[in-house]
């Protein structure tokens, strides 16, 4: 099959995207902050799978280190196919819109917006002359803050559009390099992240915020982001994929 670069794998939507790649037959480099006891398991868990993996260090954060990342992912697994965007902050504080600060916005912005650009920068130019008979595909995750307003997370939002316009940009950029690149928006997913506020989320998506009523699996995001790195969605060109449960569906 191909070979897969999922970055923020340790855990959540990451390690189940890894995981799920590598079902599907994708060899793996599972990337995080760190090489820890939990990516090892998650690089484990693929081989299991039948597939080669590696786990890897790297701060998207830090654009210097994208090379090092994309050559040992490359040495590790042969020519790469796939990027999938999953690594990104949310605030360190929720608060008013008026009290952000310029180290607050940096911290998101310089991770979710930044370092995502040119980490799909050196990947795109690192693919694009190189021959596949796999689809070859840049999948960002980013959220559904990138169109709905959360009031107490205005860094967060912005970041996370300006991303979803960086995959629309590079979609128009590589659509004749036979590369496709997509974004999925997911709502409240079950993981870490939410944790904070998940009672409060639950009440609401119960009184009807979202159409189906619970929380989304990491494991039905990771559904969507094979289906993709197949390339079993022809003529498309960076639609963003709502996976949000009707959060973002228009009601009256």
């Amino acid at each position: 099959m191909g070979a897969a670069i999922i970055t923020g794998a340790q855990r959540g939507m990451g390690k189940a995207i890894a995981l799920a790649l590598a079902a599907d037959g994708y060899n793996i480099a599972a990337v995080d902050l760190g090489v820890s006891p939990e990516l090892k398991e998650v690089v484990a868990e693929a081989k299991l799978k039948g597939v080669n993996a590696v786990a890897l260090a790297c701060d998207i954060g830090e654009i210097n280190s994208h090379a090092d990342m994309l050559d040992a992912a490359e040495t590790a697994l042969g020519p790469l196919t796939t990027l999938v965007n999953n690594a990104g902050v949310s605030v360190e504080v929720r608060g008013d819109l008026l009290d952000v600060t310029p180290n607050a916005y940096d911290h998101c912005v310089n991770i979710n917006t930044r370092g995502t650009f040119f980490l799909t920068q050196a990947f795109a130019n690192r693919v694009r002359d190189s021959i596949s008979p796999c689809h070859r595909s840049i999948i960002t995750i980013t959220s559904s803050n990138a169109t709905a307003v959360s009031i107490t997370r205005g860094e967060y939002c912005v970041s996370k559009a300006g991303t979803s316009m960086m995959s629309k940009l590079f979609a128009t950029r590589l659509s004749n390099e036979d590369i496709g690149v997509y974004e999925i928006q997911p709502g409240f997913i079950d993981t870490d992240m939410v944790k904070p506020s998940k009672t409060k989320y639950e009440d609401l998506i119960q009184g009807g915020l979202t159409v189906i009523k619970r929380f989304g699996r990491p494991e039905e995001v990771a559904r969507i982001v094979v289906t993709l790195a197949d390339g079993l969605l022809p003529y498309t060109s960076g639609q963003a994929i709502q996976a949000d449960g009707g959060l973002l569906t228009v009601r009256y």
